[in-house]
């Protein structure tokens, strides 16, 4: 049976079923225990489970990380909560030195199977740091996983999934839909975790996009469909690596595409999509590959995020030039 709960629910009860059903999965982070999260995430967990299993850490994002990598040597599956997207930083260098290397220096001998969790984008008024979307700097990084669900019930699966996963996730959760409610059925068979999904069908353009901009590409159809126009919505879900297959098949029917992410345009995602894209599709394509995102310049104030992010009218426009071709 299916229930209806909110992004950030999901994600609570995928920690809950993964901590229930293996002793060697751990959670960490600042304020993850007690608090249960800034975004109450892992509300509950500590209190079921105990400080063993849901560990609250010092301010310090490296030494989280870096403590995680430790564990995972010794065969847990730790599950380590950044706080917010731009506190990343400080555990880069964990992150693509160590992390995403071990594997590979070790000649596959050595698993790493931590899951780093980040909310990131953003969309909910917040300060300076808060609200950043910083996936393609990992997804350049070879070693690494990079995946984002859009709405509860990939929330909940792919976390399932990475935490099963012997290679290092990097999980960005849209903060701005941790409270969209959606269906989750816990007791389906999950797809492939790197494979985008069709959400809307459409004959006349393809928008691609995944986490929090799946839901306005979705309200961009409903838009254009107004003025006659069929556009189709895919979900991506996995930025690395990204399921070229489903964009090419979806392409070549509508033979448009336009690209929606959050992070800025410039060496963004989309860049490379469009560039794989390209190449092909070069015979079927009737119009450039688009691309909509943030603008290349430091995240704003809250006051002017709304300028700074994707909304109806950016994708619409880029919708209008395309099929203008």
């Amino acid at each position: 049976m299916a229930d209806k709960m909110a992004l950030a629910k999901a994600i609570n009860e995928s920690l809950r079923r993964a901590l229930d059903s293996d002793p060697k999965v751990l959670i960490m982070g600042e304020d993850v225990g007690k608090l249960g999260g800034v975004f109450r995430v892992t509300d509950g967990l500590q209190k079921d489970f105990g400080e063993s299993r849901v560990i609250d850490t010092p301010l310090a994002e490296s030494g989280i990380v870096g403590t995680a990598i430790g564990l995972a040597l010794r065969g847990y599956r730790p599950v380590v909560e950044i706080q917010f997207d731009g506190f990343v930083f400080p555990a880069y260098d964990q992150i693509v030195t160590q992390l995403a290397k071990m594997h590979a220096r070790s000649l596959g001998k050595v698993k790493l199977p931590v899951v780093v969790r980040i909310p990131y984008g953003g969309g909910i008024g917040a300060v300076e740091h808060h609200s950043e979307s910083p996936e393609s700097l990992f997804a350049h990084v070879a070693g690494l996983k990079i995946v984002s669900p859009s709405n509860a019930s990939d929330a909940y699966w792919m976390m399932q999934q990475a935490i099963q996963s012997d290679d290092p996730v990097i999980f960005f959760e849209p903060k701005r839909r941790y409270w969209d409610k959606g269906e989750v059925n816990t007791e389906a068979i999950p797809g492939p975790l790197h494979k985008a999904q069709v959400v809307r069908e459409g004959t006349d353009l393809t928008l691609a996009a995944y986490g929090p901009m799946v839901k306005l590409c979705q309200e961009v159809a409903d838009a254009a469909a107004e003025e006659g126009r069929n556009l189709e919505v895919l979900d991506l879900r996995s930025v690395s690596p990204i399921d070229f297959d489903s964009i090419q098949a979806s392409v070549e029917k509508t033979r448009r595409l336009v690209v929606v992410h959050e992070a800025p345009v410039f060496f963004g995602s989309g860049a490379e999509i469009a560039a794989r894209i390209t190449e092909r599709c070069f015979y079927h394509l009737e119009a450039p590959v688009l691309r909509v995102g943030g603008y290349h310049a430091p995240y704003p104030p809250a006051r002017l995020e709304e300028e700074y992010l994707p909304n109806l009218d950016r994708v619409l426009d880029a919708v209008d030039r395309s099929l203008a071709y």
